[in-house]
């Protein structure tokens, strides 16, 4: 069975509250020097009351517990703020190095632009034209690849296009032939039917006597 947490909160009866706060205070200070004594630790243990009398605790002296505390927080915030200073001049480095790069690339744009080149001399002048020269060639390079492959693809298009179109003619003259079968199929029984001599046959029917017999003249026609 697991029983649930019980919740914390201030005694209100002031004899149960002081006699908690004995019986803590004594616990507390008890387990103080058991591990300074066990561990050989350092350990300064300080507790005001509630009327604000002063306990405490010390393995060697409380004042030099406090001092040696204060000297290491300071040094870990030391520590501490010397770091973000060093990272934040670190920044502030990186930035201007890209404030400078950034402007370097301005002024070469401007002169491929043909800005700004009035102060420029001869050799820079060539540089920039040489430059100007080799991105001319890549850019006809690049211009020539994209027209082959336009081509080759409407290559691939029009022999497509045309296999389709063999495809189209091959199946309407198949269409044609097996309709021109067709209808010689249909054809060929009415010829037949027509020309046969057998097929209109007679058949008279005689009513009566031998001799008052009459000819009804019937005519069945298959």
């Amino acid at each position: 069975m697991v029983r649930g947490k019980t919740q914390m909160k201030r005694i209100e009866n002031a004899t149960s509250r002081q006699v908690t706060f004995s019986k803590r205070r004594n616990g507390l200070l008890k387990k103080a020097f058991e591990l300074s004594v066990l561990c050989d630790a350092e350990v300064a243990l300080i507790i005001f009351s509630p009327r604000g009398k002063l306990y405490e605790f010390a393995s060697t002296s409380t004042q030099q517990s406090i001092e040696r505390y204060r000297r290491h927080t300071k040094t870990e915030t030391s520590t501490s703020f010397r770091s973000v200073d060093q990272n934040m001049q670190h920044l502030k480095l990186e930035a201007a190095n890209m404030m400078k790069k950034i402007e370097l690339l301005e002024a070469a744009k401007r002169k491929f632009l043909g800005e700004g080149v009035g102060s420029c001399s001869v050799e820079e002048l060539l540089r920039i034209e040489q430059q100007l020269e080799r991105s001319l060639s890549i850019v006809r390079a690049r211009k020539l690849q994209v027209f082959r492959e336009q081509i080759e693809q409407l290559k691939q298009k029009e022999k497509a296009l045309t296999d389709e179109n063999a495809k189209l003619t091959e199946d309407v003259r198949l269409t044609e032939k097996v309709a021109a079968t067709k209808d010689q199929n249909e054809n060929q029984p009415q010829n037949c039917a027509e020309s046969s001599p057998s097929s209109d046959v007679v058949t008279e029917l005689f009513i009566g006597l031998p001799d008052t017999r009459t000819n009804l003249g019937l005519s069945n026609q298959v």
